[in-house]
């Protein structure tokens, strides 16, 4: 179920994303590096903030977060290649950013850091929030080998912005069967805005293939147990539903293909806090936010930046995708401080907060 849940949640964003756009727009994303962000900020919410966000993520508010983690922990492991294959690449980072301002929950951290992708890191949020937009810029170019070198783009740390978790990915794999270099072309490409001409590759070549309710599915394998998968409608483009899209990639049987796919060099750059409202995530943005298993602190999430970059050529694909979840603090005292110097004679009093009665009440003219 926990698959299905992922691919419904995949079809919801990717739809939310295309309208948001022109029709002739591409969507390119990465369900893995927002689904593994948000999963942890669900890890550590509470009531109606985990309710939504598990319901994005897993269709069911009853359903356990942990279960998705084990997924995406799951994908982060390749297999190993064959003798005459090469070696394939993916690295993961989940890291959790923190100001010294806010006290980050000593379990919330320990199972961060439990994760093979895990880690907690100090950044300036206050003192210094150039120096720590570009520390964590640094290392999510580290990790996407400078395919995403400026997730954070300038003036998104805000005044009350004390931590971010970010999930960095990046992924290159070879096809197990590569297309012919000298084989590729260009050939015409029926555009929403009209016929372009685009490098166009062939492959001739046993692969999974099938033909269902107007689509043709084509299965790539490449490297690591990864695959690429095309879905060619036979119309107009058209939005998939989930069910329909884990049907078709069900149906794919190898055979022989004689395949022409065009070169592809895609990329997006959101701020998913929009999208995420339309499909129901709304509580953790705002003043009743609980996050309270993650601070001790009270937090909300201040805005979702995503960016994704993929490139598919004759040896295979690339791809690099960062999701930093920016959060701000409600209640902590994140501007400059008021000076008070109790200085002059005062008045004290020692009371009960709930009920209002006072235990000491005094007039301080001298404290010597």
């Amino acid at each position: 179920m926990t698959v299905q849940a992922h691919l419904d949640f995949t079809v919801a964003v990717q739809d939310v994303l295309a309208e948001a756009g022109s029709p002739a727009d591409n969507v390119v994303w990465s369900p893995f590096s927002v689904a593994s962000a948000l999963a942890l900020v669900a890890r550590g919410a509470a009531g109606s903030t985990r309710d939504e966000l598990v319901s994005l993520l897993l269709g069911d508010k009853s359903a356990e977060v942990e279960d998705l983690i084990r997924l995406l922990g799951k994908a982060e492991r390749l297999d190993e290649p064959q003798r005459d294959q090469q070696q394939p690449v993916i690295e993961v980072a989940n890291t959790l950013w923190a100001d010294e301002r806010v006290r980050i929950r000593e379990a919330f951290a320990d199972a961060l850091r439990a994760m093979p992708s895990g880690s907690v890191r100090p950044a300036p949020f206050e003192s210094d929030p150039e120096g720590a937009r570009e520390l964590i810029n640094a290392d999510v170019a580290k990790t996407t080998r400078k395919l995403i070198p400026e997730l954070l783009p300038p003036g998104v740390i805000k005044h009350d912005t004390v931590a971010a978790l970010v999930n960095a990915l990046y992924l290159k794999v070879g096809w197990r069967h590569k297309f012919e270099e000298s084989a590729t072309e260009s050939l015409p490409f029926n555009a929403p805005g009209g016929e372009v001409s685009v490098p166009t590759m062939w492959l001739n070549e046993n692969v999974g293939y099938a033909r269902h309710s107007g689509w043709q599915v084509v299965t790539l394998p490449a490297v690591g147990g990864v695959e690429a998968v095309v879905l060619l409608p036979d119309g107009e483009l058209s939005a998939v539903d989930s069910q329909a899209l884990r049907t078709l990639l069900g149906r794919a049987k190898r055979q022989k293909v004689s395949l022409r796919l065009p070169k592809l060099r895609l990329k997006l750059q959101a701020e998913l806090t929009p999208t995420l409202n339309r499909l129901g995530v709304r509580t953790v943005f705002t003043d009743d936010a609980d996050l309270s298993a993650v601070s001790e602190d009270p937090l909300a999430v201040q805005a979702v930046i995503h960016e994704a970059v993929l490139k598919i050529d004759e040896q295979g694909l690339e791809g690099a995708a960062a999701t930093a979840v920016m959060m701000r603090a409600l209640s902590l005292d994140v501007t400059e401080p008021i000076e008070v110097t109790v200085d002059r004679p005062f008045l004290l009093l020692v009371r009960h907060k709930d009920s209002g009665v006072v235990y000491f009440s005094a007039k301080v003219n001298d404290p010597s």
